[in-house]
């Protein structure tokens, strides 16, 4: 049985009916409308990282929306970025891995040190390299399209590593893998597995994060956020889950930690709406017991 919270603390004059439950801190500088990972290494700034058909570089920005710094990312072919997070020294890791089709057979996920010591516009990049060794055929048939990826995060020398569900009929089936921290050539290890539910347009996997503490993990979709605690490693999946409707339904792509209580969260530009960075606080509030949501 899950433990299900839906949040909902509009007031008035909040601007709610925009933003749902986030608050909102700026909107990201125009060249970043495809903003597909962000993570923090300061208070008050923001890494960002774009997708398939855009720059191989990494962009700092503050949360009043101005671009501070950005690195050409060396060594490195932007064939699809999806996610970006960091480890314990402050080196990021780029996760090129979207795999729309679920034709792709290799990935890559880029190390690099830590941009803050980094002087110039250049940045130099080693490889992690792996592959998926449950998926036989490129594509496989549409039932088991579960080898999209756009998630990851950090934690022990490890990348945890979740998929993005793009079978159909529709399963909701998001796969866990870990993959060693470090420069190599790996075969990915299939840890376990988390159901979301069952409608694709807002249970699809987009980015991920762990709290610097390492209690929290939370995992984002299209306006919605499972968040994660009382896990035991590597199947994080068996832990108390708490699933939240932010109350938005735009293209979010992106989240990272601020603090252990607070994330930071970003969305692509779709039409007129998205290139935003927002806010949102965890909540602890009275938990509802469902079987299901």
């Amino acid at each position: 049985m899950r433990v299900v919270t839906i949040l909902f603390l509009c007031v008035i004059g909040t601007g709610c009916a925009q933003h749902g439950q986030l608050t909102y801190l700026c909107s990201l500088p125009s060249e970043l409308e495809e903003n597909s990972g962000i993570t923090s290494l300061e208070p008050g700034k923001v890494w960002v990282i774009e997708d398939n058909g855009n720059k191989d570089h990494i962009y700092e920005v503050n949360t009043a929306g101005d671009q501070l710094r950005e690195f050409e990312v060396k060594n490195a072919k932007n064939e699809d970025w999806e996610d970006l997070t960091k480890d314990k020294a402050g080196n990021l890791y780029i996760g090129d891995f979207g795999n729309n089709e679920n034709e792709r057979k290799d990935f890559v996920i880029y190390k690099i040190p830590s941009p803050l010591v980094e002087k110039g516009d250049k940045i130099e990049a080693e490889e992690i390299r792996f592959a998926y060794p449950e998926q036989k055929k490129f594509p496989p048939k549409p039932a088991e399209r579960k080898y999209d990826t756009e998630a990851f995060f950090y934690l022990d020398s490890l990348l945890y590593i979740i998929t993005k569900d793009r079978s159909n009929p529709f399963s909701g089936e998001a796969l866990i893998y870990t993959v060693p921290a470090i420069k190599g050539d790996y075969s990915a290890r299939l840890v376990g597995s988390f159901s979301t539910c069952k409608d694709y347009t807002i249970c699809q996997i987009t980015s991920a994060a762990i709290s610097p503490d390492g209690k929290t993990i939370v995992l984002l979709g299209y306006g919605s956020l499972w968040i994660i605690r009382n896990f035991d490693l590597p199947d994080f999946s068996k832990g108390k889950v708490e699933f939240i409707d932010l109350g938005v339904r735009t293209q979010l792509e992106a989240i990272c930690f601020k603090d252990n209580n607070t994330v930071y969260l970003s969305d692509e530009e779709n039409h007129v709406t998205g290139r935003n960075l927002y806010s949102f606080t965890l909540p602890h509030l009275q938990r509802v017991e469902s079987k299901g949501y």
